[in-house]
C-alpha cells in the first residue's frame, strides 16, 4: 500500500485577534501566510518548483482574506507560477482537512509533493464576516451560537464551572511553562514586524498565553452566553491570528531525494453529528479514526485536541477515558488562542514536535467543526 509523509511543520506564534492590539495585526494575511510557505519548503530542503499544490484553510475569506488566498500567497512567498493553490473552509477544521486532503491526492497517485495549511487574522476578518445577514426561514435545524453548544455540552456531560475553569487554568499553566523552557522554539517561525514609527518589533511567542495565571480572576469571569451558564471567556479559545504550513510528501518522493521524514500519515477522518449540539464530534471521530489505524487510545502516546471550549475537551474525555497526562502538554487554544482556519494545521504541527521531544510514536489530533462536525488524523512518528 501507498504511504503519505509528513517532511516539514511549522507554524507562526499565535498573535491576539483584538484589531491595534494583537501582535500580528500589522502583517497583512497574504504575507503571513507567504511566510509559513516560504520556511515549510525551506525546512525540508525542497525544491519549489517540485511542489505541485497548495491547499490552505481560511474560515473567513473575503476581503484581505479573499480572492483565494491560498493561491496569492504562494505567489508571494515566491513559488514558481507553474504551482497551483486553493483555499478550503471546512470551519475550525479546515487546515487539518486540508492536511487530509494534501494525503488523498498523494495516496491517489495525483501528486508526489503538497503544502497544506492555514491561515486566519481574526483582527483583520472577525469570525462571521461572510455570514448570510439571516438564516432561511425553512432551515431544517435551529442554529445556534456555538457558545450555547458549548453550554449544551457541559450540561449533557454534567460539567461544572469549577471543572472547566480548572482545565482552562492547566492549559495556560502548561503553554506558559512550554514557552519559558524554550520547548516551543523549533516549531514556531518568529517574525519581525515594522512599527508605524520604525521600530522593529520581532514576535516569537503566542501572545494569549497568561504566565502565570490567576485562578481567582478566572473565577469572577461572567457567563458569556446565558446568565446561569458554565461557559465564559476564560475557558473558552481566545480569538486570534496565526498561520501555519506542513509538507507532505509521497514514498517516491522519499526515495528520490533521500529525505528524512518526521511522521507518517497513518490514518484520517471526518464525521458529521447534531448541527444543534455541534460539538461532540470529536467523540465518534476518535473512534472512527483509530479503527482505521488498527490502535486502541492506549497506544497513542500524544493526543492534540482543540481547546475550543473547555466542555467539548472534558465531554470527549468523559467518553474516551484517554489519559489527560498525554492530551494537550503544552497547552491548547484557550491558552495559545484558535486562528480558526490555521489552527488545524497548528496542531499538526504542535502534534509532531510534541511526538519528537517525548520521544513518542502515535499522536492523534482531532478537532469540533461549526454546524456539526470534526476531523481526525493519526499520525506516526519516524
Amino acid at each position: 500500500m501507498a504511504e503519505v509523509y509528513i517532511i516539514a511543520a511549522v507554524r507562526t506564534p499565535i498573535g491576539s485577534g483584538k484589531p491595534e492590539t494583537g501582535a500580528l495585526f500589522p502583517v497583512a494575511p497574504v504575507d503571513l501566510a507567504a511566510h509559513v510557505l516560504r520556511e515549510v519548503v525551506r525546512r525540508a530542503g525542497a525544491d519549489p518548483a517540485q511542489v505541485e499544490d497548495v491547499i490552505l484553510g481560511c474560515v473567513t475569506p473575503v476581503d484581505d482574506q479573499g480572492a483565494n488566498i491560498a493561491r496569492l500567497a504562494a505567489l508571494k512567498a515566491g513559488l514558481p507560477t507553474h504551482v497551483p493553490a486553493v483555499s478550503l473552509n471546512r470551519m475550525c477544521g479546515s487546515s487539518q482537512q486540508a492536511v487530509h486532503f494534501a494525503a488523498q491526492a498523494i495516496l491517489a497517485g495525483d501528486m508526489d509533493l503538497v503544502i497544506a495549511g492555514g491561515i486566519e487574522m481574526m483582527s483583520h476578518q472577525p469570525l462571521g464576516r461572510d455570514y448570510p445577514k439571516s438564516w432561511p426561514a425553512d432551515f431544517p435545524f435551529r442554529l445556534v451560537h456555538q457558545g450555547i453548544s458549548a453550554e449544551m455540552m457541559a450540561e449533557l456531560w454534567k460539567l461544572n464551572r469549577g471543572q472547566l475553569d480548572d482545565f482552562a487554568f492547566r492549559s495556560h499553566e502548561r503553554a506558559g511553562a512550554a514557552i519559558q523552557s524554550g520547548a516551543l522554539a523549533a516549531q514556531i517561525l518568529p517574525i519581525s514586524i515594522t512599527k508605524d514609527d520604525g521600530a522593529v518589533v520581532k514576535v516569537e511567542r503566542d501572545q494569549g498565553v497568561r504566565i502565570p495565571p490567576n485562578r481567582e480572576k478566572m473565577a469572577a469571569l461572567p457567563p458569556a452566553f446565558k446568565p446561569d451558564g458554565v461557559v465564559t471567556a476564560g475557558n473558552s479559545s481566545q480569538v486570534s491570528d496565526g498561520a501555519a504550513a506542513v509538507l507532505l510528501a509521497s514514498e517516491a518522493y522519499i526515495h528520490q531525494t533521500g529525505v528524512t521524514p518526521l511522521a507518517r500519515v497513518v490514518a484520517r477522518a471526518v464525521v458529521g453529528s447534531d448541527p444543534v449540539l455541534m460539538l461532540d464530534a470529536p467523540i465518534p471521530a476518535t473512534r472512527i479514526v483509530l479503527e482505521r489505524a488498527g490502535l486502541k487510545l492506549d497506544q497513542i502516546d500524544l493526543i492534540e485536541i482543540n481547546e475550543a471550549f473547555a466542555s467539548v475537551v472534558l465531554a470527549w474525555h468523559k467518553e474516551t477515558h484517554a489519559n489527560l497526562d498525554l492530551v494537550n502538554p503544552d497547552g491548547g487554544a484557550i491558552a495559545h488562542g484558535h486562528p480558526l482556519g490555521a489552527t488545524g494545521a497548528v496542531l499538526m504541527t504542535k502534534l509532531i514536535d510534541g511526538l519528537r521531544r517525548h520521544h513518542g510514536r502515535y499522536g492523534l489530533q482531532t478537532m469540533c467543526i461549526g454546524h456539526g462536525m470534526a476531523t481526525a488524523t493519526v499520525i506516526e512518528r519516524l
